[in-house]
């Protein structure tokens, strides 16, 4: 599983429409990858949470993943449509 497939199963593991989650990620130029999650906008409050909690145990879980599996350092925004 790469950290795309992880980062999706998170997600779509707390949002009411997880056919419309999408995750992408892509190299940035500071030697971090950044995992973009794409979500529908009635879900985006379920994936940020109150006061960024969720989004902050979401990228936690992430790094942790990355960490164990050497993929360097991990970056994740939250975008809805």
């Amino acid at each position: 599983m790469d950290i795309v497939e992880y980062t999706t199963f998170l997600v779509k593991s707390i949002v009411k429409n997880p056919e419309l989650v999408k995750v992408t990620s892509f190299s940035s130029d500071e030697e971090a990858t950044i995992v973009e999650i794409i979500v529908a906008d009635s879900d985006k409050g379920t994936v940020l949470g109150k006061n960024g909690t969720i989004v902050s145990s979401i990228r936690t879980l992430v790094q942790a993943y990355a960490y164990i599996n050497k993929l360097g350092k991990i970056k994740i925004n939250v975008d809805s449509f």
